[in-house]
């Protein structure tokens, strides 16, 4: 993973790194959901932050670049949304509980297993977890390999356990459900999608979307 540095680096070198677009999977997978608390880790410069407190939650939003939490903060400054620097991998989480924590695009090393339970133990009861991912063209397309990097199958084999019907992403279309249950947690969707609009200039087309409940 980047350091802090090279993201704040990045950042500094772009007006805006990111557009202004909330991330499909979002959309589809939360706006049906009682707003509450919620955990966007890895949150760039705000867009989902700022969707997620249109939609009435209290939002807690982290980024390892404190660049891009300034320029968050900026734009956004209303008190529905807290914007912290943090590494995950490292720092403690920001608070427990939490209604939602979403991962959009968010790599964690397959070697740091401490940083996924430790993700898994912030999701309250009756809460949610939203972690999406490019498929695994779109991955190598950023010049990552995938297989270094904890992927939606396996933050479902964590929850689910191995054997569940939900070990493995659904070729659906958004909206399409796989149900699966083990350890206290209930699969809602684990599928692969269309994004809708295409990224990464064109190689990213397509997300592969793990969508879990805390029982």
């Amino acid at each position: 993973m980047d350091s802090a540095a090279e993201w704040d680096e990045r950042y500094r070198n772009a007006d805006r790194l990111w557009t202004s677009d909330v991330n499909p999977a979002l959309i589809a997978e939360v706006a049906e959901l009682a707003a509450g608390t919620a955990l966007d880790i890895g949150s760039g410069e705000g867009a989902d932050a700022r969707w997620l407190a249109d939609q009435g939650w209290q939002v807690t939003a982290v980024d390892i670049s404190q660049v891009a939490v300034d320029r968050a903060r900026e734009i956004d400054p209303r008190d529905t949304i807290t914007w912290l620097r943090a590494d995950v991998s490292v720092d403690a989480i920001p608070g427990r509980d939490f209604g939602l924590v979403s991962l959009q695009y968010f790599p964690i090393a397959r070697t740091d297993e401490s940083t996924v339970r430790k993700i898994l133990d912030a999701v309250g009861p009756g809460g949610h977890l939203l972690v999406v991912s490019h498929e695994a063209e779109g991955v190598r397309a950023h010049g990552r390999n995938p297989d270094d990097y904890y992927q939606p199958a396996d933050w479902a084999s964590l929850v689910a356990g191995a054997g569940s019907e939900a070990s493995g992403p659904n070729q659906h279309g958004a909206g399409s459900e796989a149900s699966g249950t083990g350890a206290g947690w209930t699969i809602v969707t684990h599928d692969s999608r269309e994004r809708g609009i295409a990224a990464g200039g064109g190689a990213h087309t397509h997300d592969v979307v793990l969508h879990a409940r805390r029982d």
